[in-house]
């Protein structure tokens, strides 16, 4: 017990600098974008005095380090800035398009989770012989097909010709319309998880396979403990440790094929809240959404790290 606090204090002792660290090169990388500000909160229209003016009230001609720790204290303090010629927040942006991201990442993770699992221990279950084959065929498959080109493929068959699931429209609140919400979501959800699931799935019948050649394994069958008994109770939480550490790294894939998934399928996500950055050429717009997702990754991952000091035994130890 006292190693796994150990540890989760260490990561936890951490995330401030990593943070920083994010917080920096997002900011340092921004400042290579080439158009003048001034233009986008003034418009075309402004003499080159009123630019001016613009500029100094917003300190662009301060050196990088001055420029970096204001925007830090403003960030510290829930600003990240405006947009648009209407002097919008950022923050406000963002709080709206936030929440449906992580959504949509959770339920393509749990959707690949679930796949992964069911498909990972019948392939371990049946090693070698056909439902493995397939099952290794499909995943394989699942991994080299991209989510936007599912996505293309869902809306043109499960929206256009059979009319069975939404592609776009309104996203319904989950607290006021679960079911609509659910059907708005499966979609994306499901073109997200699938490549996730395909990788999540090799891991996880490997991992399945090396514990079921244990001596420990061999053991218990011997003295007659069914085998489903010990595959449920022993051998499948061996197995997930090293499937949990994999899912650690695929949740940047998640994260980052959630904002291109948005913009297929029309959500109101940090996806179109980018794009729209992008086109408008709103620079504190992108910046702010790109450090959310960025921070949000470092967070996920570091949860993810905490899950799997939870489930080895060997590190909680004493």
């Amino acid at each position: 017990m006292k190693n796994m606090i150990r540890l989760i204090l260490r990561r936890l002792a951490v995330l401030p600098i990593m943070i920083l660290g994010i917080t920096f090169l997002v900011y340092f990388l921004m400042t290579f974008n080439p158009i003048d500000p001034s233009y986008t909160a003034l418009g075309e229209s402004a003499s080159k005095e009123q630019r001016l003016a613009y500029l100094q009230e917003i300190g662009y001609n301060d050196p990088l380090l001055v420029r970096y720790g204001r925007f830090l204290w403003d960030m510290l303090h829930g600003s990240l800035g405006t947009y648009s010629s209407q002097r919008l927040p950022v923050t406000e942006r963002i709080s709206a398009a936030f929440p449906v991201t992580m959504q949509l990442t959770f339920l393509g993770l749990i959707i690949a989770v679930i796949f992964a699992l069911l498909f990972g221990v019948i392939a371990a279950l049946y090693r070698d012989k056909w439902p493995d084959q397939i099952i290794r065929i499909v995943s394989i498959f699942a991994v080299a097909t991209p989510s936007f080109w599912l996505a293309i493929l869902f809306i043109q068959y499960f929206t256009i010709k059979l009319n069975w699931l939404p592609g776009s429209g309104a996203l319904p609140s989950f607290s006021e319309d679960p079911h609509g919400w659910l059907m708005r979501m499966t979609l994306p959800a499901i073109a997200l998880g699938i490549p996730v699931a395909g990788s999540l799935i090799r891991v996880v019948r490997t991992s399945m396979v090396e514990e079921l050649d244990k001596d420990y394994v061999r053991t218990a069958l011997g003295a007659g403990i069914p085998k489903r008994t010990v595959v449920a109770r022993n051998v499948l939480r061996n197995a997930l440790i090293t499937p949990v550490t994999v899912l650690g790294l695929r949740i940047g894939y998640l994260i980052g094929g959630a904002v291109i998934i948005e913009v297929i399928f029309d959500l109101p996500g940090m996806g179109v809240a980018i794009l729209q950055g992008v086109t408008d050429n709103e620079p504190n717009l992108v910046q702010g959404v790109t450090l959310m997702v960025a921070l949000a990754f470092v967070i996920i991952n570091i949860i993810v790290d905490m899950l799997y000091v939870l489930i080895n035994p060997r590190i909680r130890e004493v």
